[in-house]
């Protein structure tokens, strides 16, 4: 490894290490600007909205207040608090008494990384090459006439996509089911009926999150390609007798894709709101439907731990993202 790429590394490594100093650090701030007792002011809105019906109001108001030490000095809260990050243990749900935080989040944690993911490179990749293929010369009709109609469903907000396709493929055609992650009702196993019934309920959100992005990757790449075009290297290139395909793949996508990427990472925050969103409107068992829920409920350690986690995961993919830039540019190791 040379010594530009690790100092490079270790740069972007310090970045994340600082973001997610930060939003810990918030995290634990917020709450305790709140004016009186946060676990007593909680509990008590918790009781009045009848969200607290089956718990023990006096044992949670005990259990945090043993927890956090709450009449500790701040700086010894704030120690405790990190100390409990490092054990993953993110307290416990108000409304769900005793039940730990971090096991409700590691619950929800794999569906929604494995519904962003998907449909995040899905959207990424398919927008990228159908923009790239409609700037480059020679395109067909079929193209020309896809693109711009990806960009018109890019227009629409994620909860309305989710809407109508639950209409059209949930309520009229009946292909797919309206909600859910899974079905409940019968027992799980992992085998191939159960595989086929998660992807059956993931397919509209995926499909949701798909429709939203790609029309604004191919838009993207388009203009990118545009430029790349006017190249010395592409017209290098073609005087060699290159075949197109791959003056296409090797000289024009490889180029323009440092920006693509560029635009990716600048625009995972609003992805991850929009699948929020979007695992509400189909009650998908992720971290979204579990914020909105903790959110009805006031269950205020759960949305502290949802944010957090969301956060971190945000920062963790940006970091990941710069990683893939001195592959595509050794130029950045600089």
């Amino acid at each position: 490894m040379s010594r530009e790429l690790l100092r490079y590394l270790l740069t972007r490594f310090g970045q994340l290490l600082l973001i997610v100093f930060v939003a810990v650090s918030i995290n634990f701030i917020i709450p305790r600007l709140l004016p009186g007792d946060p676990v007593q002011t909680a509990l008590a809105r918790l009781q009045a909205t009848g969200g607290a019906q089956n718990v023990d109001i006096q044992a949670v108001s005990a259990a945090y207040r043993a927890k956090y030490g709450l009449d500790a000095p701040i700086l010894e809260q704030y120690l405790n608090y990190w100390l409990d990050l490092f054990r993953l243990d993110l307290g416990v749900s108000f409304a769900n008494f005793p039940e730990k935080v971090s096991t409700m989040i590691g619950n929800a944690l794999p569906w929604s990384v494995t519904l962003l993911a998907v449909a995040t490179l899905i959207a990424f990749s398919v927008g990228s090459l159908l923009g790239g293929r409609l700037a480059w010369p020679g395109s067909g009709r079929t193209i020309k006439s896809i693109v711009p109609l990806m960009m018109i469903l890019t227009s629409i907000p994620f909860y309305l996509l989710a809407i109508i396709l639950i209409y059209f493929f949930a309520v009229v055609l009946k292909w797919f089911p309206p909600a859910g992650g899974v079905d409940t009702t019968r027992i799980m196993r992992l085998d191939w009926a159960t595989t086929e019934d998660i992807l059956r309920h993931a397919f509209l959100p995926c499909l949701a999150i798909i429709l939203g992005n790609v029309g604004f990757w191919a838009l993207g790449m388009r203009s990118q390609m545009v430029s790349v075009l006017g190249e010395d290297y592409i017209t290098f290139a073609e005087a060699k007798g290159l075949h197109p395909n791959r003056i296409f793949v090797w000289y024009g996508m490889r180029n323009a894709l440092l920006a693509q990427v560029t635009a990716l990472a600048l625009s995972l925050g609003s992805v991850v709101s929009g699948a929020v969103l979007v695992e509400v409107i189909f009650n998908y068992p992720g971290l979204g439907s579990l914020l909105y829920v903790a959110i009805r409920g006031q269950d205020y350690f759960v949305i502290q731990g949802v944010v957090l986690m969301l956060i971190v995961s945000l920062a963790v993919l940006l970091f990941l993202v710069d990683l893939i830039y001195p592959l595509l540019d050794p130029r950045i190791r600089r």
